[in-house]
């Protein structure tokens, strides 16, 4: 089976510095460093981009900074602008709120197979754990399991049994479609296949189902999608919830798509190709 070579981790971000730095440190310690970071950046201010160059200067593996003006929400744009910066044959897209285990990069790769996608895992951690682990710096990818095991018992983190377990590469491919676990903060897609839908599709109005919208239409084309659960999860930091004033219209939007077997993103990576050339 063919894995992917180069892999390019691209991490979206939004005026949130300290978790973005807990996440992109988290990178640099990776078990596989055959990858790059290219942070895909929606608005932010001077303190993110100050946070990056200091990131940059310490980064063991190529990071770039990709950032356009603050429009609204439009993570959309920047994972697509993300992944024209990117050189890897294999984007993995993660959120700068989502800190990665020690062998995230080796899990995705291992998992990679041409014809599919692979839908990462979560675990939440609650406000209180979230503050220890950004004020006091807690390395939460390198605690122990005595300690992760304390966390969960008191209600700090939704789970446990999948930091322990590592399930093999068997019967993780799903050839009927399912909207459980799509998650584009957690997601690892071959390049060719996001060029063959045209990426993200940045017509949505606000937050909400944009990355359900990409998974179905990857689906339609032919795409299966693998349950990276027992293998890539990550730590979710908590923050208040996004307002979701269109997220009902946005559903409905792709309902109708899902329907209608649409593969092609409305406005995607294909209208940035000046920006490319």
């Amino acid at each position: 089976m063919r894995h992917a070579q180069t892999i390019s981790v691209v991490i979206t971000t939004y005026n949130r510095p300290d978790a973005l730095e807990a996440v992109v440190r988290a990178c640099f310690m990776q078990n596989d460093k055959n990858f790059e970071i290219i942070i895909a950046d929606d608005g932010s201010t001077a303190n993110t981009r100050a946070c990056v160059e200091r990131l940059a200067a310490a980064s063991p593996v190529p990071l770039r900074h990709v950032w356009q003006p603050d429009q609204g929400f439009r993570a959309a744009m920047a994972r697509n602008r993300g992944t024209l910066a990117a050189h890897g044959d294999y984007i993995v897209f993660l959120d700068g709120d989502c800190i990665p285990q020690r062998d995230f990069i080796a899990r995705h790769r291992a998992l990679s197979q041409p014809g599919c996608l692979v839908s990462g895992s979560r675990i939440l951690l609650d406000e209180a754990l979230t503050r220890r682990v950004l004020d006091e710096g807690i390395d939460v990818a390198a605690a122990p399991l005595s300690a992760r095991l304390g966390w969960r018992l008191r209600g700090h983190m939704n789970k446990i049994i999948q930091l322990a377990v590592r399930w093999p590469d068997l019967g993780r491919t799903k050839k009927s479609f399912s909207w459980r676990r799509i998650k584009s903060c957690n997601l690892g897609v071959w390049r060719s296949d996001l060029e063959r839908v045209n990426g993200f599709d940045e017509s949505f109005t606000g937050w909400g189902h944009e990355d359900s919208d990409l998974v179905v239409r990857l689906f339609h084309a032919g795409v299966m999608r693998k349950d990276g659960a027992f293998a890539t999860e990550v730590f979710h930091l908590w923050h208040r919830e996004a307002r979701r004033d269109q997220e009902s219209s946005n559903r409905k939007v792709v309902l109708e798509r899902a329907a209608a077997r649409v593969t092609q993103a409305a406005v995607g990576l294909r209208e940035h190709a000046h920006e490319a050339a």
